[in-house]
């Protein structure tokens, strides 16, 4: 496909673009704006994004991603409770690096879910891309696991949601969301650096 039906085919879609679609950008955005600055409205922003997005994708045939919608609406209220929930030190919950360990678990989780989904969708369903459909939903499933425990390595794995997601959305005539996912990619390396930035001056604050 040229660059000229490429721009047309983006201005098309703008256009023909649902006011159900257009809600759920405008409130997935916000909410990732959020999350960027550790703001609990994260979640109720999210909450809104996630269920349009749950009949969207079963809408365009993206039952994996219609999983991980619903998933995010779930880890959204669990996210939500762990968020403003005290510790026995009276403190919220902080932000962290993953420790090796975590790292592994993370991984093994990632490759399940892809795995998983990828079964699911091409012995189930009539998904046209059983493949790429569960890669993004598998870094999607990991990335939101990660968030909810406030580990700044969400980001690296929204990261690589937004990347797979951009031209799947795109291929389905998604072409608005397509385009948010292009916003969430700028915003992921953003948060990273935000969230990092946090922990460097909270080490500097415990330093004497």
């Amino acid at each position: 496909m040229s660059l000229p039906e490429i721009w047309r085919q983006l201005l098309d879609g703008l256009f023909a673009t649902t006011w159900i679609e257009f809600i759920a950008v405008v409130f997935g955005i916000l909410s990732v704006l959020f999350s960027r600055v550790e703001n609990i409205w994260v979640y109720p922003t999210g909450l809104i994004n996630t269920t349009l997005y749950i009949y969207l994708s079963l809408l365009a045939g993206l039952y994996a991603e219609a999983s991980v919608n619903a998933y995010y609406t779930l880890m959204s209220v669990i996210g939500w409770v762990m968020w403003t929930r005290k510790s026995d030190e009276n403190e919220r919950l902080q932000i962290s690096v993953s420790s090796l360990v975590t790292w592994r678990n993370t991984l093994l989780f990632f490759a399940a879910s892809w795995l998983a989904l990828w079964y699911v969708l091409s012995h189930f369903t009539n998904s046209t891309l059983p493949v790429a459909d569960a890669f993004a939903s598998g870094s999607a499933y990991t990335g939101m696991w990660l968030m909810t425990r406030k580990k700044l390595e969400n980001w690296v794995w929204w990261t690589i949601t937004n990347l797979a997601s951009i031209p799947l959305y795109f291929s389905k005539g998604y072409v608005f969301t397509s385009f948010q996912y292009l916003v969430f990619l700028v915003l992921a390396v953003m948060g990273y650096l935000e969230w990092k930035r946090k922990i460097t001056l909270r080490k500097a604050e415990i330093l004497p």
